[in-house]
Order: structure tokens, then sequence, then C-alpha cells
């Protein structure tokens, strides 16, 4: 059987084409992706309880980019029952022609039938930077890659404020992270993109209040990170509490990093339910948090809490269809 996207790249049909039936194609290309992805997939994760009754729509288990080729992420997506991939970009990532564009396309082709969502791991870009020509170009990686995963069909994207630790949170400005968060959110939101940003366990995302304040101010969406959140100094102290992230915007958390905690040994898995069961019955009282990515990179703690979580899910009465 012939590849459905090979057409695409075909040199000879390129060259017939302007640039505008080019996008015109790979838009069609993605709607025939989104169709296949969200249309006939089996496992979407709609909760029922036990007894069958339909509870509500979510979550949806999700896992990272873990793996080197995305053909192993798959096999191991479909083999242990997760609904997505969690994809994480960092700006080398980012397609500069339209070659490149089409290899990714082809890359989150081969995933089908997981659903993808984005996530943009960009340590030295920093949309808040203070002195215009940086924030020109340190802004520009943003709206290109929120360009281009609007072509993949991208329904939403995460980004991170401070992301480089303390040092970068002296080199951007608070005014300018609001200003340019939300010239962001208004350009992607155009393409039908939403973009949301995630609490990290330092800087100012790692304050509820101040988290809260960008949400608002940009109307940025959120995904909450329970790990950061358990280990951020505000929660630590007793200054706040993990609910605090969310529940003064419940309405605007999409997605949620679910693990047990971040360490200088990088991210831990739970030992068990109660160790993570508060704050999964918080991500469940989220009315539009239906994507739990279990943000873990190494197999076996990965998979540790997939079963946790599951377990979660079984205590509660709650299955997830497939």
């Amino acid at each position: 059987m012939s590849d459905p996207i090979e057409p695409i790249i075909e040199r000879s049909f390129l060259t017939r084409i302007t640039a505008n039936s080019y996008y015109l194609f790979v838009a069609l290309v993605i709607l025939i992706y989104y169709i296949s992805t969200n249309g006939s997939h089996p496992r979407h994760g709609v909760l029922y309880y036990t007894d069958g009754c339909r509870l509500m729509n979510g979550p949806k288990l999700a896992c990272c980019n873990f793996l080197t080729k995305p053909s192993e992420i798959r096999e191991y997506a479909m083999d242990y029952g997760f609904q997505g991939v969690d994809w994480t970009l960092v700006p080398e990532d980012i397609p500069s022609s339209d070659s490149e564009e089409m290899r990714l396309i082809r890359t989150m082709w081969s995933l089908r039938p997981l659903e993808i969502r984005y996530h943009l791991y960009f340590v030295k870009n920093e949309i808040g930077k203070e002195h215009s020509k940086q924030a020109e170009n340190n802004g520009s990686v943003f709206f290109r890659a929120c360009r281009t995963l609007s072509r993949l069909g991208a329904r939403s994207v995460t980004i991170h404020v401070g992301l480089d630790d303390v040092q970068s949170l002296r080199e951007i400005s608070w005014q300018d992270t609001l200003s340019n968060t939300k010239r962001l959110v208004d350009f992607a939101r155009s393409f039908g993109l939403r973009v949301c940003l995630e609490n990290l366990p330092w800087g100012w995302t790692s304050r509820p209040d101040l988290f809260e304040k960008i949400l608002r101010k940009s109307s940025c969406w959120g995904t909450l990170d329970i790990g950061h959140a358990q280990a951020s100094q505000a929660v630590i102290s007793g200054a706040y509490e993990i609910a605090d992230f969310a529940l003064p915007h419940s309405e605007r958390i999409l997605n949620a990093h679910v693990y047990h905690e971040e360490t200088s040994d990088g991210h831990l898995a739970p030992n068990c339910v109660s160790d993570i069961e508060d704050r999964l019955q918080l991500l469940m009282s989220l009315p539009l948090c239906d994507w739990w990515v279990l943000e873990l990179r190494e197999h076996k703690a990965l998979t540790k809490t997939l079963g946790i979580v599951r377990e979660f899910l079984t205590n509660q009465d709650i299955q997830i269809a497939i």
C-alpha cells in the first residue's frame, strides 16, 4: 500500500504548485491525520463507573517521547495502553524550511492513531527577555513553533517562563513576560491553538499567586505539574497548598504532568497510590483537565507510575474505556 503523504514530497509535484496550494494540501493531510487520531481511535479516555454509566471525558493517559525512534514510542504506548504522546520539542526541532516541516509531519503521522499534544522545552529562549533585540529573537521561535504546530493539527502546546532556573529571572521582565505571552496566546488562538503555561519548582510560576496572575493577565491556559508543585518552596513552607495552583482558575487547566516529585536526580515515581492520591483527586476535580502525562523518561519508573495511576482510577470505581 502506498504512503498517503508520499505525493507531498515528490519534487515534480512541488514544482508544479504555488505556495498557497502547497499549504492547502498540507492542511488536507493534517485533516486526514486529525480524523485518524481523534475520530477513530478506540482507546480514547472516556471514563465510566464500573456499572457502565458514563461519567465524563478523560483523563487520557499519555507518555513522553522518551525513546529515540518514533516507532519505538508508538509501540510502547500502544502496548501499555496509553492514549497519546506528549511530544517535547526543542528549538532545533522547529522547521525552517518546507522539507523540514514535511519530515516533522511524517514523524507525527507515523504515531497514529495516538493523540499528540506538544511541550516546548526552550531552555535558552525566554519570551520575556528585557532587551528588545533579544525579545524579538527569542519570541520568534515561539511564534514559529505555534505556526508549525497549527499545521500539524495541534490543539494545545505547553510553554514555560523562567525555565533556565533562577539565572533567567534576572534577565527577563515581568511586564514583557505578560505582554509577550499575551501576544503569543492571541496569535496561537487565531490558528485554533491553546497556549498553556506550566508551573515550575522555581521562579515566578512556583508561586501560586504569580502563576495565577500570569494566566489571568495573559489569557493563557494552564498545565499543572503536580511534581513541580510538590517541590516548590511555596508549598514546602506551608504558605500555599498544591490546590492553590489550580483552584483560582480550575476551568483553565487543560493538562497535567503526573509523577511524585522533582529532585536533583530528576522526576521520581510514586511508590504507592497514597504518594499522589490527593493530587490525583485534585486533577479529577478540574473540569477540562483530560490529559495526564506520566512525565517519566525511564521505562521502569514510567511503567510503575502507570500501574499506580490505574490503581487510583480503579479505587475510584472508574475505568478508562478501551
